[in-house]
């Protein structure tokens, strides 16, 4: 472990926490390329190193693998989209009919997960069938997603309001089709425009919705 003078120790200007921080962030973005137009299976460290200009042993000085740094670029991923999201539903106007704030919603989720075909790639494709870990961090990823929309919902419209099947599996069905349309989207060649999933996914969520739902008791939660 670096000491503390180490760490406030500069070279070229920069100190070497700067520094570090400089190269962790250059893999991820050299993560974000390889991963996402040459696929995780097909990759390697050394691919990862060449598009990142760096050398093995400061990829090893800061991931002790190639799956962690998949976990790591997907993590920055999903953080962004969920940025966005708040970003987006905190800067509404109030009151907001709720069938707005839910295409609100998805416009910023999907134009930051799709935005970029690699990052869309990388989410729902690459991320998929790696091993236990990853497999353990995605359903991880996926339950904060489901307990997020599970809430904005009961936030909107009430806790007695129950979807049909009830929250877990109106999430689980939600995030299923997310994925699914998702994957189909970064596979497409032409891809469909990115509002077409925002609108088929907008209308998914709405049939969760008050009018669209009967209220009755959660078996699954």
């Amino acid at each position: 472990m670096d000491s503390p003078a180490a760490r406030s120790r500069t070279y070229g200007g920069k100190s070497l926490a700067v520094r570090r921080a400089e190269r962790r962030s250059a893999f991820l973005r050299a993560g974000v390329d390889v991963f996402g137009e040459k696929g995780y299976a097909s990759s390697s460290i050394t691919d990862v190193c060449k598009a990142s200009g760096l050398a093995r042993n400061q990829f090893y000085a800061e991931f002790d693998s190639r799956e962690t740094l998949l976990i790591e670029v997907y993590e920055n991923i999903q953080s962004d989209a969920r940025d966005a999201v708040a970003e987006v539903l905190g800067a509404l106007a109030e009151p907001t009919d709720f069938g707005e704030t839910v295409a609100a919603a998805m416009a910023a989720l999907l134009g930051s997960l799709g935005s970029d075909p690699r990052r869309a790639r990388i989410c729902y494709i690459e991320m998929l069938g790696v091993s236990p870990r990853v497999e353990e961090y995605r359903a991880a990823r996926r339950q904060i997603w489901a307990d997020y929309i599970a809430d904005a919902i009961r936030g909107e419209v009430g806790e007695s309001f129950v979807p049909p099947g009830g929250y877990r599996a109106a999430t689980w069905g939600f995030l299923g089709a997310l994925t699914e349309l998702g994957s189909r989207w970064s596979l497409s060649d032409p891809r469909p425009p990115l509002d077409d999933l925002i609108e088929a996914m907008t209308a998914i969520l709405r049939a969760f919705l008050p009018g669209q739902a009967v209220n009755r008791t959660d078996k699954l939660d």
